[in-house]
């Protein structure tokens, strides 16, 4: 065998061997990337979280402030549209203000039931101050459905640099690319669930219905005109 016959059929060799690698590390690549959807790295789940109000005591008879029964009204509001489970307090001890937590109690109790909810729904329960000397605020807590992600973001479970040959030539996106993208999306949502199905359609404007079939059937155009009546600027600030 000559020289050159034994150089080409180490490089057909050395070839075959570099394609093999090169498809044991694409499968192995495969299986253990991240998906390239950023909705299955990191997918919105719904689960019952807390919801809580900090309301601090005031001073002894003088119950709520009207800035604080604000609060409690309007978060009594949204326990009565989408709480889970009772309303609880949690009342301060060992701050020496047993008595002026008592008379905010007694406030809470009236603003929430301005906001339509039972006073039966409220349950107390206590805590044990940790420093008598700041300010311990009874809290109000409720279950209710939230949107998020199962996960924190700002993960990093791969090096973003050079150091892995693997996942540098890949051009793969990063795992935690999109994570705070879907955190704010699930943040801003009203109604959780609205992410699983979409609304019943609301009651029908049959009286513009009928009017826009009637311009169709006279020939005309259905649509709507809108007109704004401009006033001249000397005019409005009382110029000639």
């Amino acid at each position: 065998m000559s020289t050159q016959t034994s150089m080409g059929l180490q490089i057909v060799a050395a070839l075959a061997a570099a394609l093999a690698l090169g498809a044991c590390a694409k499968g192995d690549l495969a299986e253990g990337t991240a998906p390239f959807d950023t909705r299955e790295r990191h997918p919105i789940v719904l689960r019952d979280a807390p919801q809580s109000l900090d309301v601090f005591v005031g001073r002894a008879g003088s119950g709520l402030d009207p800035r604080q029964a604000d609060d409690v009204t309007r978060f009594a509001g949204d326990y009565r549209r989408s709480g889970r489970g009772g309303l609880v307090a949690e009342v301060p001890t060992g701050t020496g203000r047993e008595m002026a937590a008592r008379d905010t109690l007694d406030g809470i109790r009236r603003s929430i039931a301005r906001a339509g909810v039972s006073p039966a729904a409220l349950s107390v329960r206590t805590y044990h101050a940790a420093d008598p000397g700041l300010a311990a605020p009874i809290r109000l807590t409720y279950a209710s459905l939230q949107a998020g992600l199962p996960h924190a973001c700002g993960q990093w479970p791969e090096d973003a640099g050079v150091s892995s040959y693997r996942t540098d030539s890949s051009n793969y996106p990063l795992w935690n690319l999109g994570c705070a993208t879907q955190a704010n999306f699930a943040a801003q949502v009203a109604d959780p669930l609205d992410l699983l199905r979409a609304r019943s359609e609301g009651r029908l404007d049959t009286q513009k219905r009928m009017a826009a079939i009637t311009r169709l059937r006279e020939g005309k155009d259905p649509s709507t005109e809108y007109r704004q009546q401009q006033m001249a600027i000397s005019t409005a600030v009382g110029g000639k």
